[in-house]
């Protein structure tokens, strides 16, 4: 009762310190190994040292906390989640599920249990600075691509000094892989959405992970005067970007009120070149994802949205091409896990609802 909310209460207070930790005075920005992540470290160290638990950082700057009680198995759990945000973020998105499992671990503690929890504060998980997202995570699960560390931020710096300059050694990133010694990994995460508001439902299981697919795609034209030249002659690259834009809405929009339900499709970021208010823009450079739990319907609408994007290139006389960035399949959560979650779910007098997760690293 007493003892539950005030460890609630004191990993919400740990929320909004954190959110304090940021590259940008006055909103939480808190990107990949920038300078406010050791802040963040710091606090994590205490509370889990507090917790007696062992504290090490893994060479692509996740912070895990192992706890090993006496007669534990040879086996642990997982639990965490990540502390990179996007810009402008909440308090909550990806801190909320680091400082509960570390409550968690308390509340293990306490009971005795038997049991190795293993916490990880994963680095990175949004793909801010580098484009990429799931770096942390890919590290863990064996997955990470060494060709990444040559990839630059805005600021020119590459990932591997990124990692140097933070005190990490980019060569040992095969050592944080995990291994079979592992029993699960479960994440509590705020959700982004507004289901369980609606509905007045304090908490969901997520089964699955919608999938998503990632590109850049750049329309070049020809910069020009914009009071000397006439309409006719422009090959103006921003128009042609808000073209497909709201044809890419427009048919996304439809699709997921009646053949496919639940689809999702956006434009997030724009970069058009020069960028002045009087000159024709040459070349317009701009962000697409997609998101849907059938990766065959993802497929198919990304092969038909890009065509789209083509047609209207070739019909404006203009230079078209794109680049995928990531495409990342639907995923089913483990049924056992989940089975247990829906349990725990009830026997604390809730319904047990379950929800796909629309974001990737849930």
């Amino acid at each position: 009762g007493a003892a539950m909310k005030e460890r609630a209460e004191r990993g919400i207070a740990d929320c909004r310190r954190i959110a304090l930790m940021t590259e940008e005075p006055g909103r939480t920005t808190r990107r990949f190994l920038t300078e406010p992540t050791h802040a963040v470290h710091a606090l994590l160290r205490e509370r889990m040292e507090a917790l007696g638990m062992k504290v090490t950082i893994d060479a692509v700057g996740n912070l895990r906390g192992l706890s090993r009680p006496r007669g534990a198995g040879a086996k642990r759990l997982l639990l965490g989640s990540h502390i990179d945000t996007v810009p402008d973020a909440g308090a909550f998105d990806g801190v909320l599920g680091v400082m509960l499992a570390i409550e968690w671990v308390g509340i293990a503690r306490e009971l005795r249990m038997p049991l190795a929890i293993e916490v990880i504060a994963f680095s990175e998980e949004e793909g801010m600075r580098y484009g990429v997202p799931f770096l942390g995570s890919r590290a863990v699960t064996g997955t990470f691509d060494a060709a990444m560390l040559k990839w630059r931020d805005a600021d020119g710096v590459t990932m591997d000094a990124a990692m140097r300059a933070f005190g990490l050694n980019p060569a040992k990133i095969k050592d944080a892989a995990i291994r079979d010694d592992v029993l699960g990994f479960v994440e509590l995460h705020i959700e982004q959405g507004p289901v369980l508001e609606a509905e007045g439902i304090p908490v969901a299981v997520v089964e699955g992970i919608t999938g998503q697919t990632r590109f850049n795609l750049r329309f070049t034209g020809q910069a020009n005067h914009a009071g000397t030249t006439p309409m006719h002659l422009r090959r103006d690259a921003l128009a042609a970007a808000a073209e497909w834009i709201t044809k890419v809405e427009k048919q996304i929009r439809k699709a997921a009120s009646t053949t496919d339900p639940g689809i999702v499709a956006t434009v997030g970021r724009i970069v058009a070149e020069p960028n002045a208010g009087n000159v024709i823009a040459g070349s317009a450079e701009i962000s697409f994802e997609i998101r849907y739990g059938s990766s065959a319907a993802r497929h198919k609408w990304t092969k038909k949205l890009i065509a789209d994007a083509e047609a209207i290139a070739k019909r404006r006389g203009l230079g078209f091409e794109w680049t995928e960035k990531l495409d990342q399949q639907t995923v089913r959560m483990d049924r056992r896990l989940s089975s247990m979650l829906k349990s725990a779910v009830k026997a604390c007098g809730y319904p047990a609802r379950t929800l796909p997760s629309g974001a990737g690293h849930d």
